[in-house]
């Protein structure tokens, strides 16, 4: 067999791990590893425009197939913009390998051109940072690195100095097996007996959701017709577990809406499923909490538990629903599910009055359109800001189509890049792009990306000139808003000037036939809607605690808003109440 080189050996164990694209700019450190992967078929190079964006890209890849994925970036500046995306990724649970290109070997310590120390800079975003300074090193430590991502679930950072990708690689004999898949994790029979006797002893049991609950929908729904639980969830567990739902009650949090805040608040347990829920405040402080999370770091960190239950949510309930004895009475359940119909009545009413005649266009309106216009297993990938409350209020889960956004990051201007990956993953896919102005300003070079590649992604901007959530938190704090306006072009002109399709909505009539069109097109669109910037939002239970770190009005000067069809479901529902 030929010898290999580092970068060689490299590329070719990315392809073993499953990898089939490589995200990232090109720069002379990096020229070893680009120059492999150009005389390997097995493996694309993806040219992006910034390399934060490649990070992004190769996140939410890694989100939508469960499986690795790269990017990489040349030495100092350009693997430091890496960053941002990876803590996205990290912070995810999506598993990405990233190649962070150095100085030649001999000039680390040296104060050498462009130096930094990547396998430093990197730690707090990921599960393995090391620096590869001998080839002796390969291929032990690249695949140490790939099984810390997909084992654990995040981000590994690999720093390779460009002479040392170019030197001969060591004999190929010592590779071994790659991890490409994790496993299904049982809690102890302790655990799973101690958690069956408090469902038992409670009368009324909540269950609230998050992304954990990811292939466990079925388990989820039959464990709550046992005990006749309402079921609520986090924003991150809302594609997982609304769908289908019989007993569903609505979202929690800043973007909440429904009853589920009353449902995890007068029950007598509380069963946390999968989610790293962060608003603490928004937890109840005098109900039995029971968490059960795959990661045991996150056991009773958002709150004080009652039991703490390591193991994946599928399996647990597997395991807990045949222990459990079945609760008659539906009393609890059905009280919460009124409460949540009746809920969203009331916003619903305040959302429909004349939006459609609304000039600068409601935003919710669009979103509600776009809901209904866009495919059944639409990929959203979605801003972060007032979109995230559009998103979480208005698309339509249904099993199929996926919502992916930099939610517990919270990064601006994720949505773009995130289409990037989510597009070549499936080309005959629809990916849309929820953009806010402000995000998308933010990285609007990579649009040229859909374009070179001729991506298919559809952004839809929601265009308010302005940064709605920061002015939020300024009026909350008793400040005039100050630095959010911003003076934006026709950004459906830039779109045409590219060579994508463009279009600019300033009227409401004119919304559902842009986005048919926009959809319709064959290649990359940008649909443009100038969306009134005094549409915001706040959540259905406000205290002095929630403030922090979030936008409230405590003027009341802005509207709840709608919340799409999940009326209709909440109705569909409620006709299942028995009547007196």
């Amino acid at each position: 067999m030929a010898k290999q080189t580092v970068a060689e050996q490299t590329v070719d164990i990315l392809v073993r791990a499953g990898v089939q694209r490589l995200y990232g700019v090109v720069g002379d450190s990096l020229n070893p590893i680009v120059d492999a992967i150009r005389r390997n078929a097995a493996i694309d190079w993806i040219q992006v425009r910034h390399e934060e964006v490649a990070a992004f890209a190769a996140g939410a890849e890694a989100q939508l197939t469960g499986k690795l994925a790269a990017c990489a970036g040349s030495c100092g500046p350009g693997n430091l913009h890496l960053i941002n995306g990876l803590y996205d990724a990290h912070r995810s649970m999506a598993p990405v390998l990233a190649i962070a290109s150095h100085i030649p070997s001999s000039e680390i310590g040296t104060g050498f051109f462009q130096e930094t120390h990547p396998d430093q800079l990197f730690r707090e975003c990921s599960h393995y940072s090391e620096l590869i300074s001998n080839p002796q090193q390969m291929p032990r430590v690249l695949q140490t690195g790939i099984q810390n991502a997909i084992g654990q679930g995040g981000v590994s950072v690999i720093s390779l100095p460009g002479d040392i990708a170019g030197e001969q690689a060591p004999e190929r004999s010592i590779e071994h097996a790659i991890v490409t898949a994790r496993p299904s994790v049982r809690p102890g029979d302790a655990e799973i007996e101690a958690l069956a006797r408090m469902v038992d002893d409670a009368d009324r049991v909540t269950l609230f959701c998050g992304s954990g609950t990811a292939g466990a929908h079925d388990e989820v729904m039959e464990f709550a017709e046992r005990v006749k639980s309402p079921v609520g969830h986090a924003l991150r567990g809302k594609e997982w577990i609304q769908y289908d739902n019989p007993y569903d009650v609505g979202m929690s949090g800043l973007l909440g809406y429904g009853a589920a805040y009353e449902a995890t608040h007068e029950c007598d347990l509380l069963i946390l499923l999968g989610t790293d829920f962060p608003y603490n405040a928004f937890l109840p402080n005098d109900v039995k909490i029971v968490q059960v999370d795959v990661r045991p770091e996150h056991l009773g960190r958002r709150s004080k538990l009652d039991l703490a239950v390591w193991g994946d949510v599928r399996e647990t309930l597997r395991c807990l629903t045949p222990k459990v004895r079945a609760k008659p009475s539906r009393k609890f359940l059905d009280k919460m599910l009124k409460k949540h119909a009746d809920a969203l009545e009331g916003v619903v009413k305040a959302y429909t009055r004349k939006v459609d005649k609304h000039v600068p266009i409601h935003p919710e309106y669009v979103a509600s359109i776009l809901d209904e216009e866009a495919a059944d297993d639409a990929v959203f990938t979605v801003d972060t800001g007032m979109n995230n409350v559009w998103a979480a209020r208005y698309l339509t889960p249904n099993g199929r189509r996926r919502v992916i956004g930099s939610f517990t990051h919270g990064s601006m201007a994720n949505a773009l890049p995130q289409a990037i990956g989510a597009q070549f993953i499936d080309r005959d896919r629809q990916v849309v792009s929820m953009s806010g102005d402000g995000g998308f300003t933010m990285l609007m070079g990579d649009f040229l990306t859909l374009v070179q590649y001729d991506l298919p992604v559809k952004v839809v901007l929601f265009n308010n000139s302005a940064l709605g959530m920061v002015e939020l938190e300024m009026l909350v704090g008793g400040l005039p808003s100050y630095g959010t306006t911003n003076h934006n072009p026709d950004f459906a002109a830039i779109a045409r000037a590219a060579g994508a399709y463009g279009v600019r909505v300033e009227k409401p009539k004119q919304v559902r036939g842009a986005l048919r069109d926009a959809f319709a097109h064959k290649g990359p669109a940008l649909v443009d809607i100038v969306t009134d910037p005094n549409a915001l939002s706040i959540p259905p239970k406000i205290s002095a605690e929630m403030v922090s770190g979030f936008a409230l009005s405590a003027g009341k000067i802005v509207l709840d808003g709608g919340v799409g069809r999940m009326l209709q479901m909440a109705r569909s529902n409620l006709r299942n109440v028995p009547r007196p």
